[in-house]
């Protein structure tokens, strides 16, 4: 009983820990228009406070292994955890386009040390049998942090302005990097050097390698729609306004629901590849209301969007974590890595899409790669062993 209790502090404080970070990474998303109105910046220019801060997410994870053959993931994690803290302060503060790009280029160098650590502390502290659900708890807490970091950041930049919530991030990451204090100092956890024969040898396994371009392929698609959907309602619905598109994002609630119900999602499928494909159907339904420009119309097409997103993205992380018997922290980071470079990738490149052929060319071209990524989970299939 006691060593149940001690055990739910720290898990709690790594779940809030997980929200918080998600919050910073995507707080400056839905307000990237009034980036634009106040420092007179081009949509590319806007669109680079998401696409710096995803860059580096989608580089680092395979070198974190390096750093914590030195450090131990607890000193790792609350050291990253009080920098991004202090830089959300600081960013609060700053006057010029050049400084905010820095800090927020930076504070995407500190996300990648947390949220490696976490997951993988997840991982290696779950039998094989809970892992999955044990992951699914925290793509759980990762979808409650980017719902509430591009809520409250719409809501409250229509009431107060743009920079109180990130003050208000920078206290909490504080509150968080105290908390932090409560996990054991050495978690035990065999981090191995990411060499590149060892991440060639992971990518020439058929299923990973599928997996991992299939979620490049899904996050790609999601961080197209976060990025560029701001700048479509400013057209189509501007008297929506900054809190009009904060309360588009209630369709998250549908990725708690279904991260928390992974197991049963399976059960009904019969296996992971089947539910991640079906997943892909309904992200691809969700895509196709976004054709209806009406803002009630979004509003609903978001809750079937993001549902069909996160069963693609809880089952297939936590698929990652049931198919490597060996070497997990390097699995973590290569899909980490995918999945952030495709959200990078499709921050900025569905660009030329939006404003060369519109609105209802941009979702084409979306439609378009989810078609790839269900051509790319149907190979996984084929290429996973049989139990």
């Amino acid at each position: 009983m006691s060593q149940k209790a001690s055990s739910a502090s720290p898990l709690k404080t790594i779940y809030f820990t997980t929200i918080v970070t998600i919050c910073s990474l995507y707080a400056a998303q839905p307000i990237q228009p009034v980036f634009q109105e106040e420092f007179q910046l081009s949509n590319l220019q806007a669109l680079l406070f998401t696409t710096l801060m995803m860059f580096p997410l989608g580089i680092a994870p395979l070198f974190y292994g390096f750093l914590l053959e030195t450090f131990s993931a607890k000193t790792l994690v609350r050291g990253a955890v009080l920098l991004l803290g202090l830089l959300e302060l600081v960013f609060a503060c700053s006057t010029s386009y050049f400084s905010l790009l820095l800090i927020r280029a930076v504070q995407g160098l500190m996300i990648p040390a947390i949220l490696t650590s976490l997951m993988s502390y997840i991982s290696f502290t779950s039998d094989r049998e809970n892992v999955q659900h044990s992951i699914a708890v925290y793509i759980a807490a990762t979808i409650v942090g980017g719902f509430v970091g591009r809520f409250l950041s719409g809501l409250s930049t229509e009431f107060f302005g743009w920079r109180y919530f990130f003050v208000l991030l920078g206290i909490l990451l504080i509150v968080a990097f105290f908390l932090l204090q409560t996990l054991q100092k050495d978690a035990k956890l065999k981090y191995a050097r990411p060499k590149p024969a060892e991440v060639a040898s992971l990518l020439s396994k058929g299923q990973f390698f599928w997996l991992y371009i299939g979620i490049f392929s899904i996050f790609f698609v999601f961080s197209a729609m976060m990025n560029f959907l701001p700048f479509a309602l400013k057209v189509i619905t501007p008297e929506a306004g900054e809190a009009g598109i904060g309360f588009l994002y209630f369709g998250y609630a549908m990725g708690i629901a279904v991260s928390l119900n992974s197991r049963k999602i399976i059960r009904f499928f019969g296996n992971e590849s089947d539910a991640v494909r079906a997943g892909i159907v309904i992200f691809f339904l969700g895509t196709t209301l976004f054709y209806i420009e009406d803002y009630r119309a979004m509003f609903l097409a978001m809750f079937v969007f993001c549902t069909g997103l996160f069963m693609a993205h809880s089952l297939l992380s936590g698929f990652v974590n049931k198919m490597s018997l060996e070497n997990k922290a390097i699995a973590n980071g290569v899909y980490i890595s995918f999945y952030y470079m495709g959200g990078t990738f499709g921050s900025f490149i569905p660009g030329y899409f939006f404003e060369n052929y519109g609105w209802s060319g941009f979702l084409l071209f979306l439609q378009a790669m989810l078609c790839f990524s269900y051509f790319c989970i149907q190979k996984m299939k084929h290429h996973v062993p049989v139990a």
